[in-house]
């Protein structure tokens, strides 16, 4: 069925199930790409995903008149806004829903944003690098990784940092 009239917006409350749904069915790609003492199962749980909201995380959906395609997240960190967990639907990739969401998210930004992914994550980052981003250079992501994102030190050594062209590497 041909999907039609498509439309971004907040994600509601209501729709943590959905939210939840689709980062576990599109993480699956991650599962052979990332250290496997980073995988687990479900990759992101449901407690991990509202400790993500309350912590300033608000998504953003693109839907058609089906359903919600594709999910992705921006967080306010002071000087910089950072987009987290940007994942799409597996029977909807490479239909520019993640492409869509994040040029929606970038519009009137007027802070630097920066994109933490998977090293291995190379489709990620080549999508990234696509939409206008450049990986910043590794001892400036260890920083960033510490300084903007709450997470252990062994997905530091196992992530880059991407950056828009208002970062200015400070």
């Amino acid at each position: 069925m041909k999907r039609v009239d498509r439309m971004i917006r907040k994600c509601l409350e209501s729709e943590l199930e959905t939210i939840y749904e689709i980062i576990n069915d599109s993480s699956i790609a991650y599962k052979d790409r990332i250290p496997a003492d980073r995988w687990k199962e479900p990759y992101m749980s449901m407690d991990e995903l509202q400790e993500q909201i309350n912590d300033g995380v608000i998504f953003y959906c693109l839907e058609d008149d089906l359903n919600i395609l594709g999910v992705m997240g921006i967080q306010d960190r002071k000087d910089v806004n950072l987009i987290r967990h940007a994942y799409v639907r597996t029977d909807a990739r490479r239909e520019g829903v993640g492409g869509q969401l994040l040029r929606y998210l970038q519009k009137d930004q007027e802070k630097p944003i920066l994109i933490g992914t998977w090293a291995d994550a190379v489709w990620a980052i080549e999508f990234y690098q696509k939409h206008g981003f450049h990986v910043v250079e590794r001892e400036e992501q260890k920083r960033l990784l510490k300084k903007y994102w709450a997470i252990p030190a062994r997905q530091v050594e196992t992530s880059v940092v991407l950056a828009d062209g208002k970062y200015d590497g400070k």
